[in-house]
């Protein structure tokens, strides 16, 4: 990310946040295919829209040129990670995920909140 402190050249796909956001991407995905059925429009639909929502902005935000433009897209992507978080907790709270079975999903959420929080602040700074 330009003028941050980010390495300039490089592709969104190296970066270290988009990694974990895509992983967990993926591993929602995974996740949701284990909800009700009756949920297949409901809350598996907003989390995996919200999944999605948090790499994709890092990616469209990383490739973007002023440093206020990819704020806030970074900005976007903590938004739909805070969402993506509420609706695990939710899924698991209802029974139709289980703890056991969400610390991949919880910790990707975590370290890449940490990574936005970082990248957000180099490019205040």
């Amino acid at each position: 990310m330009c003028g941050s402190g980010i390495v300039d050249h490089m592709h969104y796909r190296d970066a270290i946040i988009w990694q974990k956001a895509f992983d967990l991407a993926e591993t929602c995905y995974r996740l949701a295919a284990s909800l009700p059925p009756f949920e297949r429009y409901g809350l598996r639909a907003q989390l995996t829209r919200a999944a999605v929502s948090v790499v994709s902005n890092i990616a469209e935000g990383w490739t973007r040129e002023s440093r206020r433009d990819k704020a806030n897209f970074l900005a976007i992507a903590q938004g739909s990670l805070a969402e993506l978080h509420t609706q695990l907790l939710l899924a698991i709270r209802l029974g139709w995920l289980h703890e056991a079975s969400t610390p991949s999903a919880l910790g990707l959420v975590d370290e890449t909140s940490r990574l936005l929080t970082t990248y957000r602040r180099r490019l205040r700074d």
